[in-house]
């Protein structure tokens, strides 16, 4: 058995689409209508209109804004993708640019039916970031509490 993608409902598949598209600027890699694929040779995901229907519960139980779960994405150039997301004005932020004590720089907001968002640089660029500042490997390993061999793979 292999793991296929995870699947988010949502009220309306046009306004997630173009949210999609526009905001995040994931490419669609399959459209059935009310069900719409998302990705790339990384990861999937997909998008689900009259999500109650398809498993066969009634609307009510469909949860918005439930605050449990995300979807994670990452971007090398963090700086760019933060000044192409204060062009839209709908955005609702969950917070804006914060840093973790490992040097990841991340930034959450919802998207059209409240499923959290989290874009964060990538760690290979936090790596690269560190390096370029003088660190050693050891030194950047420790900084963002990785394994040294992990480290490794991404910076010599």
């Amino acid at each position: 058995m292999r793991f296929g993608c995870p699947i988010i409902s949502v009220k309306d598949h046009n306004v997630s689409r173009t949210f999609y598209e526009k905001v995040l600027r994931q490419k669609v890699t399959l459209d059935l209508g009310v069900n719409i694929a998302f990705g790339n040779e990384f990861s999937v995901f997909a998008i689900q209109a009259d999500y109650g229907g398809l498993i066969g519960v009634n609307d009510f139980n469909i949860a918005y804004k439930s605050n449990d779960h995300e979807l994670y994405f990452e971007e090398d150039n963090f700086d760019e993708i933060v000044k192409h997301l204060e062009q839209f004005d709908d955005i609702i932020y969950l917070h804006t640019t914060k840093e973790y004590l490992w040097g990841q720089r991340v930034i959450r907001f919802y998207d059209p039916d409240f499923h959290i968002i989290e874009v964060a640089e990538s760690m290979e660029s936090v790596f690269k970031k560190f390096q370029k500042q003088g660190m050693s490997i050891d030194e950047v390993a420790q900084r963002t509490q990785h394994p040294i061999e992990f480290v490794k793979k991404y910076i010599s």
